[in-house]
């Protein structure tokens, strides 16, 4: 019998995240950032994502200036980052913060993906405790 592949159930080796950048280079990324940026703005108008910038940064961002940032010609134009989150901000995604956090080796939780993470840590922390209480009151009842 044929077995179906599962396309529903995502590989647990997926949730790991991938190594921190070591290797002499590996954060010479600026390409990389230029693609993360230049999909990011796919169907979006760029005068608008440059206004949103503009009003969150305080200073004018122009459509000229994510043109740049994403071209991959323009090695000079790497956005510092708190241009970075206002591009996150003003796209309404986390591009730059997950390529931020890959490059660490970490991945980035965000709302309920956050507290879920935060309670799954409690659990096992709860889990331990309770196996701990456990061995203690098995000594207890051996020592009488």
């Amino acid at each position: 019998m044929r077995r179906l592949r599962d396309t529903a159930t995502s590989d647990m080796f997926e949730l790991l995240p991938p190594p921190a950048a070591s290797a002499a280079g590996s954060l010479a990324c600026r390409v990389e950032i230029s693609h993360a940026m230049s999909g990011a703005l796919k169907g979006l108008d760029r005068y608008d994502v440059a206004a949103k910038m503009s009003r969150l940064l305080g200073r004018d961002i122009s459509k000229h200036m994510l043109d740049a940032y994403t071209a991959e010609s323009r090695e000079d134009h790497t956005p510092p980052l708190d241009t970075a989150i206002a591009f996150d901000l003003a796209t309404e995604t986390h591009t730059l913060a997950n390529l931020f956090s890959t490059k660490l080796g970490a991945r980035l939780l965000i709302g309920k993906e956050a507290l879920h993470a935060e309670l799954g840590r409690l659990q096992r922390t709860h889990d331990e405790a309770a196996q701990k209480m456990k061995q203690l009151k098995r000594i207890m009842r051996e020592l009488k």
